[in-house]
């Protein structure tokens, strides 16, 4: 499928910076799709284009990743400032009450942009991530966030993919770990893949405060109540638990939940159970009429 979408340029919330965003025309309410902590717009692309035409998808680099302008200041890297740049792009780009599509970092964000404001978004769909982050999974992402060995070529490239995301992916072959690859990655001007994050978001994992996420976030998943949520899962997850996402569903009656078979943190949401998931999710939560 073609990936069709126009390039826009916005601010960050303190105006330093020059973001960006793929803008996915389409008549219906408007999805915002938010990566995670390494990852960029590319990583949706597959949904993006499954939902286009039928609804309006957003899809930012959050700053110092993909085509966004690196942050000269490390400490901004952070949750309450990614969410600040986020309410900017909402109210430039006039998107009304948008469903927020998070994975991992990009669903901390979601729950706290609809903790804040919950008449502002129509739902939330979390993808592999809930109020308690699995300490497991937050060591191994640290160990290897800014930590790449040298890659000279798509293959080297390829393979520093299998090697930090083999465990979440067993059944990729090699042409899965390439297109990966090209996701992850960009070429320099020498034609040489380079990670298409800044090195420096790796301090907001430094110390005893990974990526300075609150201890306990269950008063904010609390607060979303009024929200429909979907909350997906990885079956092999090292970071959402099986019993943190069964008091999700607790805590919140009516949630969603679906299970992507045989992957880990965090599932690419090209999976045929996780697409369906979001269809259901999305007839519901934005069938015509509603407001």
């Amino acid at each position: 499928m073609k990936d069709t979408y126009a390039d826009v340029a916005f601010p960050s919330a303190d105006g330093r910076l020059k973001l960006y965003a793929r803008d996915y025309a389409g008549a219906g309410p408007c999805l915002l799709m938010m990566h995670g902590l390494t990852r960029n717009s590319a990583d949706f692309a597959g949904l993006a284009n499954h939902f286009a035409g039928r609804f309006r998808v957003v899809v930012p680099d959050q700053r110092g990743r993909g085509r966004s302008q690196y942050d000269p200041e490390p400490a901004n890297y952070t949750p309450a400032v990614y969410c600040a740049d986020m309410l900017g792009m909402i109210v430039r780009l006039g998107l009304r009450r948008p469903v927020l599509i998070g994975t991992s970092m990009g669903g901390l964000m979601a729950m706290a942009m609809g903790s804040m404001a919950p008449a502002g978004y129509r739902g939330i769909v979390l993808n592999d991530v809930g109020p308690v982050v699995d300490s497991a999974g937050l060591a191994r992402i640290a160990d290897y966030v800014g930590n790449a060995p040298e890659v000279r070529d798509w293959t080297g490239a390829a393979e520093y993919c299998r090697l930090t995301n083999g465990s979440a992916f067993p059944h990729y072959g090699d042409a899965d770990w390439q297109r990966f690859a090209r996701r992850l990655f960009v070429e320099d001007a020498d034609g040489v893949p380079r990670l298409a994050y800044d090195p420096a978001i790796a301090a907001g994992l430094a110390g005893s405060d990974p990526g300075a996420v609150p201890v306990d976030l269950w008063p904010m998943w609390d607060a979303l109540a009024p929200l429909p949520i979907l909350a997906i899962r990885g079956e092999n997850s090292d970071i959402l638990g099986a019993a943190t996402l069964a008091e999700m569903g607790r805590r919140h009656p009516g949630m969603h939940s679906a299970s992507v078979a045989g992957v880990g943190h965090a599932p690419m949401l090209d999976e045929p159970e996780a697409v369906a998931a979001i269809e259901r999710f999305l007839d519901e939560t934005c069938a015509p009429g509603m407001a």
